[in-house]
């Protein structure tokens, strides 16, 4: 089943700009029309987690916004869960993460939950017994009865994701959950995700950190100024072709090494010892028996292959250089 379904879906603003000339400020306005989207087509299967990723500006948070119905599409149109945007059963059945979302700080995070609890006009039993849960879920138990002033950043993402959970969503959408968070609270929302996937919850967010999506997403499109460059699951777009070689020696005279460098892609010295980088195979191998023979020693040959952020600069780079 298509949870999330989008069909040729663009968006256009018309922004108001101050004209000039001659450094002065004309008392009139001309209109410039800018295209956060165009043309973008995708769909999200039940039970998967899915990123939009993207750098600022690409479309990731135009496209959640319109799925929510707080910006409405220029042309296009989409579904959730089979349905029209704006349904409201189905919205019923939705929680969802701004990127920046505001909370009433001089709640706590018990009275927070049990606010937007009741705005759900969930029942008071089953409210309570949901808070404790999520709160469990996003470790925050803890901190129930600590106003959320006192809260940091990521302690503020879990309470904003617990919040998201309160009415037992089918799908659940997230705008950038990761954003500002150190390593630690990364990985926290990383492991959220992950156990909303094992509860069989269907994840949309967005992103720009592209190693936490590669982590964690089934599949995922690449947006790039509004369009849509690739999309696929991460073992399609990620090709297990070895495409460069990393070989570390020591032990070598500055001249010897000058033989092993001739090949190399890229070369890095640092603590006695050289990282030379080779595209091909044959010349790995061909620089480990030249420094043998010189008396080196080769202390690691790492066969890699390409990263989610190295495919995504690679692709947006394409999309640039076609749009050029």
């Amino acid at each position: 089943m298509k949870v999330v379904e989008t069909f040729g879906l663009s968006k256009t603003y018309v922004q108001d700009v101050l004209g000039t000339e001659y450094g002065r400020i004309k008392f009139r306005l001309r209109n410039r029309k800018v295209d956060a989207l165009k043309d973008l087509s995708f769909s999200v299967e039940q039970g998967e987690i899915f990123g939009l990723l993207g750098p600022n500006g690409a479309g990731k948070t135009t496209t959640i916004k319109i799925l929510m119905g707080i910006h409405f599409a220029s042309r296009g149109t989409a579904t959730l869960m089979g349905r029209p945007l704006g349904d409201l059963e189905v919205k019923r059945r939705i929680g969802f993460l701004p990127e920046n979302p505001y909370f009433y700080d001089y709640l706590k995070g018990y009275e927070f939950l049990q606010y937007y609890g009741q705005l759900y006009g969930m029942p008071k039993r089953r409210l309570n017994a949901r808070i404790e849960e999520l709160l469990d879920l996003v470790g925050l138990s803890h901190a129930a009865n600590l106003p959320l002033k006192g809260y940091s950043k990521g302690m503020n993402q879990r309470i904003g994701l617990a919040q998201s959970l309160l009415n037992d969503p089918q799908l659940v959408i997230l705008d950038e959950p990761q954003s500002g968070l150190d390593p630690l609270g990364r990985k926290e929302v990383r492991d959220i995700i992950l156990k909303l996937k094992e509860e069989g919850r269907t994840v949309l967010f967005s992103s720009h950190i592209l190693s936490d999506a590669e982590m964690i997403c089934d599949r995922v499109a690449i947006l790039f100024k509004g369009e849509l460059i690739n999309i696929g699951r991460m073992n399609e777009l990620l090709s297990a072709k070895t495409y460069q070689y990393e070989l570390i020696v020591s032990g070598l005279q500055a001249d010897k090494m000058d033989a092993l460098k001739k090949g190399a892609s890229k070369v890095l010295d640092a603590n006695h010892e050289s990282m030379l980088i080779y595209t091909e195979e044959a010349q790995a191998q061909e620089a480990i028996r030249t420094a043998i023979q010189h008396g080196g020693a080769i202390r690691s040959l790492t066969p890699r292959t390409e990263t989610l952020e190295e495919y995504f600069i690679r692709n947006v780079k394409k999309g640039g250089e076609k749009r050029a």
